[in-house]
């Protein structure tokens, strides 16, 4: 960012100033201390976490050589000694002070900046304006979703000098939280994406939302819009002055006229200005959601004073990618980290943050980097690259680009450099991959998807994408809703429900979980092998193999008092105490020791001094259903009484556990010292209570094999049970029963989302593939199905045949491939 000198910006803030060091020049503001590669030059701003608070971190900034803090007022004293002769601004909100430095940053900036908002494709509509953009200017972008009143503060302090252009994006997510992101962004030129459902229910109507978003543009020269959103259209004409609007329309009247028309395997975009210009664009995109945001695009590059031909380039190059980082399955046990559709050091830094997440029980970390464009100075740019690659303990470093080459000395020495990719793909085996993690990463031009192709293992193309940000969301929810202190522990068996268990486990354990369960012994064993170091409680541990819970630390439940005297019997030789969890049966009548048992277990406890109480807990049998109320609190009226009366007989203060996900939805009160959380994570809440606060977090998706155009009364698939009843086309998907995709959904008991419309199964369900009328819809080769999702939701598949989302997401085949995916 610009120079900034702390100890004026402090002296100007009125808040508490501690002057001790002579160092108060700031190139560099950072929350997270383990991103701080240049100490003298950086302040360290301590933020409030989920789990921690910044201050917490500020003696770690402190030995890496900061001496510039912006610090809560309400931090230790003894914290404030530590930091000897260093410059600390106390301040009664630390977020204040980064917003107000990332408006400093931004005022010094003499470029122009354009600022995106709306309820969709923000992300989208910023990453390829700023493809197209980058081949005239160069920019500065957001990283990633940076559109919070963190991200935005963040993603300002990122503009530099050298840049010409910045592209910054904003969310907000209820009312009065757009005044502070303008006062950042502060845009010349905006684009309002669209308006949707998303957190409608912080709002009193659409109007309002609107009204709030529109903050963002208060002064800006130009606005881009697409008129064709009336509630939009409506209040802007209404607002703002005519000359600043630049809308779109699929209709005559507005300042771009810009339809679409299919052609071969893409599409044509036939655009009119208002002098009656007319100019045609060719995109490889055919959905809707796709083709507006590329008119967006359209729009604001012309308004740029992009020339056509220059905006078809860079729409040439566009890439049909999430703009997510994906972990996917590679050759020989590597794991993948795509990341190849483009490139930048705040990318970067977030991808490899990404990489320190994942586990890797025997191989390398390997990072193949293309060259990164248009990001100022280039030496700068090497060394922070080799920063990071240290920073991040990167076993091997590939880079592609001749630029690599010529600064090879700033590398460690085993790094390997290549001109071009096809370079690296010619050299590919000498990298003798097994069972390593590979982040893949580099600039379109670079075309690194061919790396990820040829490293990727076969597999149909039938997916299970789990989104982490869904599940971060969710957990978030779930905490909210328990008092501060209380532990979450997290169900993680089978497969952490279809979902993959070390993937997920090692997300949780990143971002706050508590603990975790699992049903049996070795699926502990496979979460300790693969990095997970939470405590792992084990529901149904069989006999009890003292070596295996003790090598890999893992706490039993004991459910019955045979249990409890056999373990009490075989204890002796072990070393140290085992943690075990007492479960009761206050009423599921499946497993667990009655009140009849309490008195004898009571005894063996107070006699077996190496069986250490480490939890108490039941399960609610109708917790999902208002209509089991009365027996659900007689259920926690005898978990109380029973576990009060062993606690004070034993002496033991273990962790009391009995809510489940529908539990701490209906009787959050009743949460004692930890809840289980477990089908909640995922964005099913049985209650159907709070359902549209949850992110579903699983998406199961194929592709379609072949389109056959049939005539009335032809018959479709085994037992010709399915019968066109008009002349159409019957789409074949790539899944079947044996990945999971039930048989009961054959012939119209279920739909499939395909080019944005839900379509009927026609047919019985095959083993390996099934059938979709999808009449009218023009459907190629290759073209995304969603089998569950946002639409349809596991939960309205679950209905359709009499079944529970578990059954479906459990049931999943090993065969899917499964892929997560971090925005």
């Amino acid at each position: 960012m610009q120079t900034i000198n702390f100890s004026q910006f402090a002296s100007n803030n009125g808040s508490q100033f501690i002057h001790g060091s002579p160092d108060d020049s700031i190139l560099f503001a950072v929350i997270d201390s383990r991103k701080i590669h240049a100490g003298k030059e950086t302040l360290f701003i301590a933020l409030q976490g989920s789990r921690h608070a910044g201050w917490e971190f500020a003696q770690d900034a402190y030995t890496k050589g900061v001496r510039n803090f912006v610090l809560p007022n309400h931090c230790p004293s003894p914290l404030l000694k530590k930091l000897k002769n260093a410059n600390i601004l106390l301040s009664t909100a630390p977020l204040k002070e980064l917003q107000q430095l990332a408006k400093i940053n931004r005022e010094a900036f003499a470029g122009a900046v354009i600022g995106i908002t709306g309820s969709n494709g923000k992300t989208i509509v910023k990453e390829w304006l700023a493809q197209v953009l980058s081949a005239k200017y160069n920019l500065w972008k957001s990283p990633k979703s940076y559109n919070s009143q963190i991200g935005v503060a963040l993603s300002a302090l990122g503009i530099n000098p050298q840049h010409q252009l910045a592209i910054l994006e904003a969310g907000i997510s209820a009312p009065n939280e757009m005044k502070a992101l303008r006062e950042i962004i502060q845009p010349q030129l905006g684009i309002f994406t669209n308006i949707g459902s998303a957190h409608d229910e912080n709002f009193k109507d659409t109007a309002s939302k609107i009204i709030e978003k529109c903050r963002l543009f208060k002064e800006v020269k130009f606005l881009v819009y697409n008129k064709d959103q009336e509630l939009v259209n409506n209040h802007l004409t209404s607002t703002f002055d005519p000359s600043v609007l630049i809308s779109w329309s699929d209709k005559p009247g507005a300042d771009y006229v810009l339809s679409v028309k299919s052609h071969r395997n893409g599409t044509k975009i036939y655009m009119m200005g208002k002098d009656l210009q007319t100019f045609t664009f060719y995109t490889s995109f055919r959905d809707k959601a796709s083709l507006e945001n590329l008119r967006h695009v359209i729009t604001a590059a012309l308004s740029l004073g992009m020339e056509p031909a220059m905006i078809q380039q860079g729409l040439e190059l566009l890439h049909a990618v999430d703009m997510r980082l994906t972990l996917k399955s590679g050759l020989n046990g590597c794991k993948l980290i795509d990341d190849s559709y483009n490139n930048d050091l705040a990318g970067l830094e977030l991808a490899l943050e990404f990489m320190s997440q994942q586990v890797t029980t025997s191989g390398r970390k390997m990072l193949i980097l293309s060259e990164i464009q248009q990001d100022g100075d280039v030496a700068t740019t090497f060394k922070k690259i080799a920063w990071l690659l240290g920073q991040y303990e990167i076993d091997l470093f590939i880079g592609v680009g001749k630029g690599f080459e010529e600064s090879k000395a700033l590398f460690p020495c085993e790094s390997r450099c290549y001109d071009d990719t096809n370079s690296l793909l010619d050299g590919l085996e000498t990298l003798s991959l097994a069972n390593d993690l590979v982040l893949i990463k580099g600039a379109r031009v670079y075309k690194f998807e061919r790396i990820v192709q040829k490293l990727e293992a076969l597999a149909h193309e039938t997916i299970l994408e789990i989104n982490l940000n869904a599940l971060r969301h969710n957990f978030m929810h779930y905490r909210q809703k328990i008092k501060a202190g209380t532990k979450i522990m997290v169900m993680v068996k089978a497969f952490a429900y279809g979902g993959g268990a070390a993937e997920i486990a090692n997300y949780l354990q990143e971002i706050g979980a508590d603990y975790l369960s699992v049903a049996y012994t070795d699926e502990g064993i496979f979460l300790r092998n693969n990095g997970i170091s939470l405590p792992i409680m084990v529901m149904n541990p069989g006999s009890f193999h003292m070596d295996l819970l003790q090598t890999h630390a893992l706490e039993p439940v004991v459910y019955n008092l045979q249990q409890l005297r056999s373990l009490s019997a075989s204890i002796g030789d072990y070393s140290g105490e085992l943690p075990v969890h007492l479960e009761f049966d206050t009423g599921m009548r499946r497993l667990g020791m009655t009140e009849e048992d309490l008195d004898e277990a009571i005894a063996i406890l107070q006699e077996a001094k190496k069986i250490k109480v480490a939890g108490i807990f039941t399960h609610l049998a109708g917790a999902d259903e208002a209509i089991h109320k009365d027996y659900t609190l007689t259920q926690l009226a005898s978990f109380g009484k029973w576990s009060k009366k062993l606690m004070d007989s034993t002496g033991c203060r273990p962790l009391r556990h009995c809510l489940n996900s529908a539990g701490i939805i209906r009787y959050p009160e009743y949460a004692h010292d930890m809840v289980r959380l477990g089908i909640g994570l995922y964005g099913i809440e049985v209650n159907q209570m709070e359902q549209n606060k949850l992110e579903p977090a699983m998406v199961l998706k194929t592709v379609v094999s072949q389109v056959k155009t049939l005539a009335k009364g032809e018959t479709i698939g085994y037992g010709r049970v399915g019968q066109m009843k008009t002349e159409g086309e019957v789409a074949t998907l790539a899944i079947g029963y044996a990945d999971g995709y039930d048989r009961r959904f054959s012939n119209g008991n279920a739909e499939v989302l395909i080019k944005g419309k839900l379509v009927p199964i026609i047919g019985n369900v095959c083993m390996d593939m099934c059938m979709a009328d999808v009449t009218g819809l023009n459907v190629c080769v290759g073209d995304e199905a969603i089998l569950f999702g946002e639409q349809p939701t596991i939960i309205d598949l679950a209905g359709k045949i009499g079944t529970i989302p578990y059954e479906l997401l459990t049931g999943i085949g090993p065969r899917v491939k499964r892929q997560y995916v971090l925005d």
